[in-house]
């Protein structure tokens, strides 16, 4: 698809490729910098730097092309669709699947999935997934199958315009729900981990109480910030980490005089108790608010009915 736009002079000064992308909020300003930097954008025939600055009444020609832009390879994994459009995916990833290829994980990911599923996602920056779910945590994600899509759900995502809804169970008996404003970086001592720390990056998380147990709590989460590994650490930071979470919340912990149908439910659990339980996020080309549920998975069920056993006693 070819393009020519005309830079008016009120941009003068401007860095071109910001004086571009604000002529074409459609796309983002890395890819059209990409389309600048491969010799697909020219002003009068002549290539040009993303740097280079506006003098006003340029004719930029943009030829847009649609190539791969990753060498993750379609896999036949089957994947849970809940709905579907020209515009959006939204799934029910189940647990342990990683969400996109990385270090030890290059193959069975969601992402390889996905780009069997569709194909043309190959086009798009990371398979066409704008945010992503641990490997043992499960539920709704949603994915974008156009760049003007994926965009607009990035800025949704960044401007907190997307709700999104997590079950979990926690050890200990909370008293009532709350707020944990900690701002989250790398932990120092682990590649792996992430730490609360002055320095991180501001991170809020809601909490409500759904159920309590003599010893553990059954909670809604709410996320006003996405970084990684929120909900686990902001839980631990605050004494009641995930039930399994081994990675913050240590070695399993049985109550005193737990029988032993309670003490086989936990051993047995075998990953953090998280579940992303509802989606809530507006369309990125019909503007229609839409909201999705997912049941809790059969694993979080049957602890939840150990625990209502146990507190039976």
């Amino acid at each position: 698809m070819i393009l020519n736009i005309v830079i008016p002079d009120r941009l003068i000064g401007k860095r071109i490729d910001s004086a571009i992308a604000m002529m074409l909020p459609d796309y983002s300003r890395s890819r059209i910098s990409a389309w600048v930097k491969s010799g697909n954008a020219s002003i009068d025939g002549n290539r040009f730097k993303p740097k280079n600055k506006v003098s006003g009444g340029e004719i930029v020609r943009l030829a847009i092309q649609q190539e791969k832009t990753n060498a993750w390879v379609a896999e036949n994994i089957a994947i849970e669709v809940v709905y579907e459009d020209n515009d959006i995916i939204v799934i029910n990833k189940p647990i342990a699947l990683v969400t996109h290829p990385g270090n030890g994980n290059w193959n069975a990911t969601l992402a390889n999935a996905l780009l069997y599923y569709d194909s043309t996602l190959s086009k798009l920056d990371r398979a066409g997934i704008v945010h992503r779910l641990d490997k043992n945590t499960s539920g709704l994600m949603v994915v974008a199958r156009s760049a003007i899509a994926q965009k607009k759900l990035v800025q949704q995502l960044q401007t907190h315009k997307i709700s999104r809804e997590y079950s979990a169970i926690v050890y200990g008996h909370m008293i009532s729900g709350g707020s944990i404003d900690a701002p989250i970086g790398r932990d120092s001592r682990s590649r792996v981990k992430q730490a609360v720390s002055e320095t991180g990056k501001n991170a809020i998380t809601h909490y409500r109480i759904i159920n309590r147990f003599a010893h553990h709590t059954h909670i809604k989460v709410i996320l006003e910030t996405g970084r990684t590994h929120q909900i686990r650490l902001h839980m631990s930071h605050i004494g009641y980490p995930l039930i399994a979470d081994t990675m913050y919340g240590g070695k399993i912990r049985f109550p005193k005089k737990a029988n032993e149908r309670l003490k086989i439910a936990l051993k047995t659990f075998k990953r953090q108790a998280l579940h992303a339980k509802k989606l809530t996020l507006t369309h990125p080309k019909t503007s229609e608010k839409m909201s999705w549920k997912s049941p809790l998975p059969k694993d979080m069920q049957d602890l939840l009915i150990a625990l209502q056993k146990y507190d039976a006693l």
